[in-house]
């Protein structure tokens, strides 16, 4: 006890730790470096009264200064940083989906640094409509008559709901009423737009007779969720959108569709099953058509809505739509992002995502012979590298199904912690987020830019690598 006493007298006071040089000289704001000192002198407090720990605690002034400032330093760092991703998915919804091309960064940058024509026609000198920037290639690269976009495709969703089926009942298949991310529900979706759920078929089958009997004078909508992120297989049976359009034209129905993850061109030319393209959905005459911008479009977090002009009216004119609209950023970025697949070459060879769903395992495999050989070499007194087989995986619910042929780095780390390893890679300046398997640390390139390549060499070598 009497060591305690003595300890805690010796804590410095906080403003003579704040004049320290360690301190006193920091051009960081002032709240954060006296928060730093507090803490510090905190921290040693606790630690001295903490019976086990007395022995080790040190309360020298220049010591307690340096341990302030690294804390003012992970003050002073950005919560919301870069991140290299080498867990092999390509839309890891934790790290921020799907990259934008440099042209559309390029974008942000121009838009971001001053003012814009966000709402302001520049031929008429009047005020405009923010998405008039986007409206067009919507269409035309769709096939819609008109188009809206809004902060996400659940936000799609109950905006779309809400204005057409407001105080009535949608229909939707049981086998499709699905959970997305974050464990928002369809059902809780339509909850929250004030539309009434009618349940039909089973978890396999829906026939089209099922939503004929469904029909009654409270419905309002006919809804069809596309199933983008499960697989319901074998005995199974599904209404197609060309069935519910015909059967909600001689109803007077109108019939939406959330596809989800949204494609507008056929993929299988990849290797990839094949998903229905929005154009498909368009041509086969749905009347309301959502789906995301920042999945497998590869662009930044928007929801996008297409389809008849009567219905995109009656969203813009809904007061919901305020509330869920777009920033100039995320247009910025989604307007040169739909520009690329104006070209099916330029959207693979300047869209991230479809450059690593269209990278052949050949390829990968080369690149990673490469970085293995580089990296084997810096740890070579530490750590045991090999080239492994390791498919990829889409991820952001999005093709769930689907591996794509690949290969990776593993490293062994014989005495060493794999899963610190992993933690200091998570923390080091440029974090880095990989996989660990089978007590090995798996670095998966596909999902790596090549720009990249340095920094990752650089950070496993910090964190695997021998210790001074």
């Amino acid at each position: 006890m009497k060591n305690h006493v003595a300890l805690l007298k010796q804590l410095p006071a906080i403003d003579r730790l704040l004049q320290h040089s360690a301190l006193a000289h920091s051009t960081a704001p002032h709240c954060l470096i006296v928060e730093a000192a507090q803490e510090t002198v905190d921290h040693c407090r606790r630690s001295i009264l903490d019976a086990k720990a007395e022995q080790t605690v040190c309360v020298d002034l220049d010591t307690l200064a340096g341990q302030a400032a690294t804390r003012l330093t992970e003050k002073l760092r950005a919560s919301l940083c870069r991140v290299i991703n080498a867990t092999g998915t390509l839309l890891h919804t934790n790290l921020g989906r799907a990259p934008l091309s440099d042209e559309a960064l390029d974008n942000i940058d121009q838009v971001a640094r001053g003012y814009s024509n966000l709402e302001l026609n520049l031929t008429t000198g009047k005020r405009g409509h923010r998405y008039s920037h986007i409206d067009e290639l919507l269409c035309r690269l769709t096939g819609a008559e008109a188009a809206a976009v809004v902060n996400n495709n659940a936000g799609a969703v109950l905006l779309s709901l809400t204005a057409l089926a407001k105080g009535k009942e949608a229909i939707v298949s049981r086998g499709e009423l699905v959970e997305i991310g974050g464990a928002f529900r369809v059902p809780d979706v339509m909850e929250a737009s004030g539309v009434q759920l009618c349940e039909i078929g089973t978890t396999n089958k829906t026939h089209l007779k099922d939503y004929r009997q469904a029909i009654n004078e409270n419905t309002g909508l006919l809804l069809k969720v596309h199933t983008s992120n499960y697989r319901i297989v074998g005995f199974t049976e599904s209404v197609s959108a060309a069935q519910m359009v015909d059967l909600g034209k001689e109803h007077k129905i109108p019939v939406m569709e959330d596809l989800g993850s949204g494609m507008l061109f056929d993929l299988s030319e990849f290797g990839l099953p094949r998903e229905p393209t929005v154009r498909e959905a368009v041509d086969a005459g749905i009347d309301l058509l959502t789906f995301s911008g920042d999945k497998l479009l590869g662009g930044p977090q928007a929801g996008l809505i297409v389809g008849k002009k009567w219905a995109i009216d009656k969203i813009r004119n809904h007061p919901l739509a305020r509330a869920l609209r777009i920033d100039k950023l995320t247009l910025a970025a989604l307007e040169t992002t739909l520009s690329h697949y104006l070209d099916r070459q330029q959207a693979i060879d300047k869209v991230p995502v479809l450059r690593m769903l269209n990278m052949k395992a050949e390829d990968l495999k080369q690149r990673s012979e490469g970085f293995t050989a580089q990296l084997s070499k810096r740890l070579a007194d530490t750590a045991r590298v090999e080239l492994i087989e390791e498919p990829s995986c889409v991820g952001g619910g999005a093709l769930p199904t689907t591996e794509l042929a690949g290969w990776a780095v593993a490293l062994t780390l014989p005495a060493a912690s794999v899963d610190q390893c992993a933690t200091t890679l998570r923390q080091a300046e440029i974090p880095v987020v990989a996989r660990i398997q089978e007590d090995r640390l798996i670095i998966n390139l596909r999902t790596v830019l090549p720009a990249q390549e340095t920094l990752l060499l650089d950070a496993l070598t910090a964190a695997c690598g021998p210790k001074n």
